[in-house]
């Protein structure tokens, strides 16, 4: 069957996800297991929208909206944008492989930095483009200066992780201004915007503003994290109307969901719920920090919802005990830093757990 397979996934290996607690459980035989391992929201979304989405089930039996109407006007109220701007998809992931598929043909260079979000060397090289990754600066955070020089007339994307993962830092409005200047008008600028909800610095880059003098970028948002729909998988990309066309091409019909539709639009109308979740992160991510500093870890800090912590050259073994103590976390190797494991932000309750059996394996 390796004949009938185009040449450019010969190479691939599937993208693996933090393993779910079930598993954990019947593997290990425990009763109490905490995923700390996919930088998930651990409160769930919203009582309103639980209660939304319980309405709308009554509705399964017909096809969703294709075009996502009513989602589409609310985010271009809120975030006074063209609705001709958006586009949707099963998690913003999706819009990367949009991206790639409409983008890209063998022989385009693409430009991402290393370490970074996993899906954009993934897709990229599906559709046979060359992948060169320029790396992180030693505090963790984009090189951009070496990432623009890294873009030839060949270079078709470069992918922006604001802030990024694994590392959880962020790149200023100045930064993006002095990288977007010059760059040719035919290299299309991704700005992956995952976690945008977490971050409270003031210098950070207001995207939007970027998007109306920029043609060729485009933002894209989740509704996994911050807002507890992980598991319903919707997330949305803002763009210039014509890169939204091409984009669109490529979509699958019905690609999110009709329950994905109807709690986005009313995670957008709770808002005091999730101010009230971000200062409950803050607060955790504080006591990480404070007794990964006592436990004499290094780490990165971060501006998002992980942590990426040093553990030294034995971090998979490690990443494997925690799992015998019912507590997830996410082995770095696969993004080539074996020496780090990454953990997510949790409940006050998960992370002590974490800390206790941390603190066990380290003594």
């Amino acid at each position: 069957m390796r004949s009938l397979a185009k040449k450019s996934i010969h190479t691939i290996k599937p993208y693996v996800g933090g393993k779910p607690i079930e598993e954990v459980k019947r593997e290990f035989r425990l009763k109490s297991v905490v995923k700390l391992a996919s930088n998930e929201n651990p409160y769930g979304p919203s009582p309103k929208v639980v209660q939304a989405i319980a309405n709308a089930a009554r509705e399964l039996n017909r096809y969703p909206d294709g075009d996502c109407f009513y989602l589409r006007e609310a985010l271009a109220k809120k975030l006074k944008v063209n609705p001709k701007q958006f586009i949707f998809g099963n998690g913003s992931d999706e819009i990367i492989v949009f991206a790639a598929r409409a983008f890209l043909k063998p022989g385009d260079e693409v430009v991402i930095a290393k370490p970074s979000f996993l899906i954009y060397k993934l897709a990229s090289k599906i559709e046979g483009a060359k992948i060169k990754e320029v790396p992180l600066n030693k505090d963790f955070r984009y090189n951009l200066a070496a990432m623009k020089k890294a873009v030839t007339r060949k270079t078709k994307i470069v992918f922006l992780g604001n802030p990024d993962n694994p590392a959880g830092w962020y790149f200023t409005a100045h930064e993006i201004r002095a990288f977007l200047k010059g760059l040719p008008q035919n290299t299309l600028v991704f700005i992956d915007e995952a976690y945008y909800e977490y971050v409270a610095q003031k210098d950070y880059a207001d995207s939007l503003k970027i998007l109306r003098s920029n043609k060729n970028v485009i933002v894209t948002r989740t509704f996994s994290k911050m807002y507890g729909l992980a598991g319903l998988r919707v997330g949305y990309g803002i763009a210039h109307p014509e890169v939204v066309d091409y984009l669109d091409r490529v979509r699958e019909p019905f690609n999110v969901n009709t329950l994905a539709q109807v709690g986005a639009v009313a995670v957008l109308k709770d808002k005091a719920y999730y101010k009230a979740l971000a200062r409950k992160i803050e607060r955790q991510r504080q006591y990480l920090y404070k007794n990964l500093r006592a436990l004499n870890l290094s780490f990165v800090e971060s501006c998002t919802n992980f942590i990426l912590i040093k553990v030294g050259t034995r971090a998979s073994s490690i990443v494997r005990a925690l799992l015998k103590k019912g507590v997830i976390v996410r082995d770095m190797s696969a993004w080539g830093m074996k020496d780090y494991l990454r953990v997510s932000i949790g409940k006050a309750t998960e992370n002590k757990k974490f800390i206790k059996a941390l603190k066990i394996l380290k003594g």
